[in-house]
């Protein structure tokens, strides 16, 4: 369910990509070779479940900016204070192709060559995702740790 919370808008639709996933992972239990994890290999089905699902409400990916420059550095004081909930909360709140760039790219350890076949993009345009995702959650917890801690959560 985590990995269908990280890729969906909300609840409803994490819960519908979780049962075609279970659909999926039960009617091909029977390919599983026992090379490698079962956990590794369920997530794989998971996680391209909630891409097809995401694929077919047509992600909108932003036009690749050039200019975009994202060398300045975080706090690093800023991410230690946020919990994982916090902080996974901000990424589901990324519009859809910023959020699913990051989540293959950052949690799920693709390269930009394998996100770009997978969402049939170029490699460049997952690389301005990611960049684009990443400045936006750097701007959405500079601004979290300028509020009082009562306003924050």
């Amino acid at each position: 369910m985590t990995v269908c919370l990280r890729y969906a808008c909300d609840q409803a639709e994490a819960e519908d990509m979780l049962q075609e996933s279970f659909i999926k992972i039960f009617s091909h239990i029977s390919q599983y070779r026992f090379e490698g994890s079962l956990e590794g290999w369920i997530r794989r089905i998971v996680v391209n479940t909630a891409l097809r699902i995401l694929q077919k409400k047509k992600i909108e990916f932003a036009a690749i900016d050039e200019d975009l420059d994202i060398t300045q550095t975080m706090n690093v004081d800023a991410l230690t204070s946020l919990s994982a909930g916090e902080l996974l909360k901000l990424i589901s709140g990324l519009p859809d192709g910023y959020r699913v760039v990051f989540n293959l790219y950052v949690l799920e350890g693709y390269d930009h060559n394998e996100i770009a076949q997978m969402l049939e993009i170029t490699a460049a345009t997952s690389r301005s995702q990611l960049l684009k995702a990443r400045k936006m959650l750097q701007t959405q917890i500079e601004n979290l740790q300028k509020l009082p801690k009562k306003y924050a959560s």
